[in-house]
């Protein structure tokens, strides 16, 4: 099975064929980036509607067995995710609520520090904060996946350690593969292992640097983290924009919180959109990565690991056993 530990395209079904084309039997979705409580209950009765009119394509998965059951029939599992605490709206008791409507991943933190704890852009970082551990601990108990992605190295590393449940780098790279503030230090790295969590590698060309020449320059940057980190956590986060326009990298990067420019992952000299990568326009590539990692000398069973078996490995552990519907 292919999982992609995250992607933030703005999905439709032309998106959701290319998921199928492409053998994708799990994906982890974006629903929000800024949004308070009540716009990411709007976001969630949108993906409703949405995947409601592509059933033939998609399935909103709760737990590892859905994702399996979904995959089996033919379809692509979706896992409902934020890509900040803000949904929360700082309420301790909305980690259980969004839970209950089918929310299964939510990174601590994006750009800018919060009431959790500090991003990777942020010049301090005080750690995880009395709240945040309050989070930390509503997410283990409901089984939501906790992302580190765009979170501070403290903070990151406090959250590994306060977490009684592995933890997850959805769509990130090792620093000293490629040295910029969204890439996570060996340090991060092996406690995430240590801790039994996975890291999705990216092929975002600004995270990603030289490694995002070519596939077999990917699968390189694979082999390496692999080297760092062991072959059982590692696993795929494209990070992947499909029909993502400027307007929307507009939001992502500077959210309500500023009227100044901010370049994200990007930079002065590198401020807008990146190109599709041409080994890697969209999901229907997916295979190739498995070939290329074929060739860099992963064994059949090694390629399924990184391909989805981690993936699915995690989710099984971190993931509620039932869906929220059960009556058990």
């Amino acid at each position: 099975m292919f999982i992609d530990g995250l992607e933030c395209s703005n999905f439709d079904r032309e998106i959701f064929q290319e998921l199928r084309a492409g053998g994708l039997g799990c994906v982890t979705v974006t629903c929000g980036f800024w949004e308070d409580g009540l716009e990411s209950m709007d976001a969630l009765v949108a993906w409703r509607a949405l995947v409601r009119a592509n059933d033939d394509l998609v399935r909103v998965a709760t737990t590892a067995a859905e994702i399996e059951a979904i995959h089996a029939g033919g379809r692509t599992a979706l896992l409902l995710g934020f890509q900040n605490s803000s949904f929360l709206a700082g309420r301790i008791g909305y980690v259980e609520l969004f839970a209950d409507l089918g929310v299964r991943v939510a990174q601590l933190t994006y750009n800018i520090q919060n009431d959790v704890g500090a991003s990777c852009y942020d010049l301090e970082d005080a750690g995880l904060t009395r709240y945040g551990r309050e989070v930390v601990g509503e997410m283990n108990r409901v089984g939501m996946v906790i992302d580190l992605s765009h979170v501070g190295e403290r903070t990151s590393i406090e959250a590994v350690e306060h977490s009684a449940a592995p933890v997850a780098i959805t769509h990130a790279n090792p620093a000293s593969l490629v040295p910029h503030a969204r890439n996570k230090s060996d340090a991060l790295l092996k406690a995430l292992a240590a801790r039994g969590g996975v890291l999705g590698v990216s092929g975002y060309r600004n995270i990603s640097g030289e490694y995002a020449a070519s596939a077999d320059a990917w699968a390189e940057m694979v082999a390496r983290t692999v080297d760092l980190i062991g072959l059982d956590h590692v696993g795929i986060g494209s990070d992947l924009g499909r029909k993502v326009v400027d307007a929307d990298l507009r939001w992502m990067r500077q959210g309500r919180w500023t009227r100044t420019t901010q370049y994200g992952a990007g930079s002065a000299a590198n401020p807008g959109k990146q190109p599709p990568l041409e080994w890697f326009p969209d999901t229907t590539a997916f295979p190739g990565l498995a070939e290329a990692l074929t060739r860099r000398g992963f064994d059949p069973t090694e390629v399924a690991a990184v391909m989805g078996g981690n993936w699915l490995r995690f989710y099984r552990q971190v993931l509620p056993a039932h869906p929220p519907t059960s009556e058990e």
